[in-house]
């Protein structure tokens, strides 16, 4: 053991052991050249001139603030995830300094009276803003989302979708798909709590390494579009690496001997397959999936995402139709359509005809052959499967089973987003004749609502033609359910922004009050079972993604004053009403 005398005699050896080595030191340093000292002395500056550099801005070029700080927590940054003005709120709160408060200015934006107003870091540029709901039937949307969502938090958060009778959830791909979808509707909303959330659960918990299949069609229009829309207004890089991971994993259902994408795909271990009930593809899955990855391209700069799916639209431009009808089923071993397959604007054939329009929007109208199959598409479908009903001469879409051969007056509600995509094509040129298809379509349309004593359509209409009896349109028991589709709605919205005819908001008014009386729950928005009978519309317990993510943004926009508050002559809207830029130029 060392006694005082010892220590103090160490102390004494390790000072005189640094004496020596500082005169060592200096001794060499004297007899270094005066070229030899001024190269270390600029080199010294440079060095440090870096590190200050370095210090105060990180890679981003974003100027570092206090919470940087050694000794200090970063407690919260929000940099205008949602608001009307870039000035709204800069809310930064740091743990360790009592002094640190947030205080409120004139405007109402929120400053910390310890960080100067030069280290606040700038949002991004080109952020889209929406104001807030401006008039009483929109505010009724807002609230109507904000029952919803209330129950999707408390029974079903970062699941699918909500049970909201059983207070519980259903997983269909496990990928949250009520929050991806409904990103954008919260943004235009200004729901900045309900945004808030939602991020933060997609930036923490939005996994895609998930041992199960999905289907290729529906992840990329709810979630890959969600992200992709989301990123549009808000810049958000988390939102595309998101985007880019998921994109990634959805890549190999294009590895098929003929191009035409496998429709399933399990996303760990990224094997992809034909549906499990059949050896073919669903036509209109493998031709709605082109927006998406095309802007995915635009915004990486990565063209592979857009080589694969403009190969599936060339692939099917290529084959024999009905004077431009397609099939509802395609091989994607061999590339074909599947013989004697129905053709119909319904199920499985819809959004084949929507995105031939939509892609030559979205290219600034480049890709003409695209406008050409979309065209031929409308005359097949004038030729084919518009019928006048008897006795009052309703214009409906049927269908044509076996190919060719039979004509079937059935037409399903997903038939409804037809009227809204023949407006968008008059009004970017195409015949002016489309326009007025569009609107007896759309009063067709709002017949199968207004003809039902809960004023909500079924999933299904059939139609008599051929004077069987006196009524225009009947439903069969199987087909009378509502899933809170939104496809009339969309179309409402799309003729109100071309027309400016108010006509079109009232009848969305009507159809927002049927699914308040009829399909509002405790916890949300159940669909229902019978929309023929107002006692017992048989609630099915189930409200899906797109009721938040298309229905309620859709009739949101529809009741603005500003008819352009999301501008058609700017955006291009996927399948699943998320919105992306039109033309590269614009991303």
């Amino acid at each position: 053991m060392f006694g005082q005398s010892d220590h103090i005699a160490l102390n004494l050896l390790e000072d005189n052991s640094t004496l020596r080595r500082q005169f060592r030191l200096k001794r060499q340093w004297k007899q270094l050249s005066k070229c030899q000292r001024s190269v270390i002395y600029l080199v010294g500056l440079i060095f440090t001139l870096t590190s200050l550099y370095f210090i105060s801005v990180d890679s981003k070029g974003t100027i570092i603030t206090v919470e940087n700080a050694p000794g200090f927590t970063e407690k919260s940054v929000t940099l205008g995830n949602i608001r009307n003005d870039p000035r709204d709120v800069v809310e930064i709160g740091v743990e360790g300094n009592n002094d640190n408060q947030v205080l409120e200015d004139p405007e109402g934006a929120q400053v910390n009276n310890k960080v100067d107003s030069e280290q606040v870091a700038e949002p991004p540029k080109n952020l889209i803003y929406f104001p807030d709901p401006s008039t009483p039937r929109q505010k009724a949307v807002v609230q109507a989302f904000k029952h919803a969502w209330k129950g999707y938090k408390e029974f079903a958060w970062g699941h699918d979708q909500l049970k909201p009778i059983s207070k519980s959830y259903h997983d269909w791909f496990g990928l949250g798909l009520t929050i991806v979808d409904s990103l954008d509707t919260m943004y235009m909303m200004n729901l900045k709590d309900e945004y808030n959330d939602a991020r933060n659960w997609v930036d923490k918990h939005l996994n895609f390494d998930v041992n199960r299949d999905v289907n290729l069609f529906e992840v990329t229009i709810r979630v890959l579009g969600g992200l992709l829309s989301i990123y549009h207004f808000t810049k958000d890089d988390m939102y595309l690496k998101k985007a880019t991971d998921l994109a990634d994993r959805l890549l190999p259902c294009f590895d098929s001997e003929s191009g035409i994408p496998f429709s399933d795909i399990n996303l760990f271990t990224r094997k992809a397959h034909a549906p499990r009930w059949s050896p073919d593809s669903s036509t209109s899955e493998v031709t709605t999936i082109q927006l998406e990855f095309r802007y995915l391209s635009w915004l990486t700069d990565n063209s592979k995402y857009e080589n694969v799916v403009s190969k599936v639209s060339q692939l099917v431009h290529m084959l024999e139709k009905t004077d431009g009808l397609v099939p509802i089923f395609i091989n994607a071993n061999n590339g074909q359509f599947r013989a004697y397959a129905t053709i119909t604007l319904g199920a499985r054939g819809d959004s084949y005809y929507e995105y031939l329009l939509k892609q030559w929007i979205q290219s600034e109208k480049t890709l003409e052959y695209l406008k050409n199959d979309y065209l031929s598409s409308v005359n097949g479908i004038e030729l084919h499967l518009a019928k006048r009903t008897v006795p009052n001469g309703l214009l409906f879409l049927g269908e044509l089973v076996g190919g060719t051969k039979d004509f079937k007056p059935k037409m399903d509600h997903l038939t409804c987003f037809m009227p809204g995509t023949l407006a968008l094509g008059a009004h970017n040129g195409l015949p002016s004749s489309h326009m007025k298809l569009a609107e007896e379509l759309l009063t067709t349309c709002y017949q199968t609502y207004a003809k039902q004593p809960t004023f909500l359509a079924p999933e299904i209409t059939y139609f008599n033609f051929q004077g069987e009896n006196s009524n225009d349109m009947y439903i069969k028991s199987n087909d009378a359910h509502n899933l809170l589709r939104p496809e009339f709605l969309e179309s409402l919205w799309y003729m109100y922004q071309l027309t400016g005819n108010t006509t079109y908001q009232d009848w969305g008014w009507q159809i927002f009050q049927g699914f308040e009386n009829f399909t509002k729950v405790v916890h949300g928005y159940t669909s229902i079972g019978n929309v023929k009978n107002t006692a017992n519309v048989q609630p099915k317990d189930m409200m899906e993604s797109f009721f938040l993510g298309e229905t309620l943004k859709y009739l949101y926009l529809l009741f603005s004053d500003d008819r352009k508050l999301l501008d058609l002559d700017k955006f291009v809207i996927n399948t699943e009403a998320h919105p992306f830029p039109i033309g590269r130029g614009n991303i």
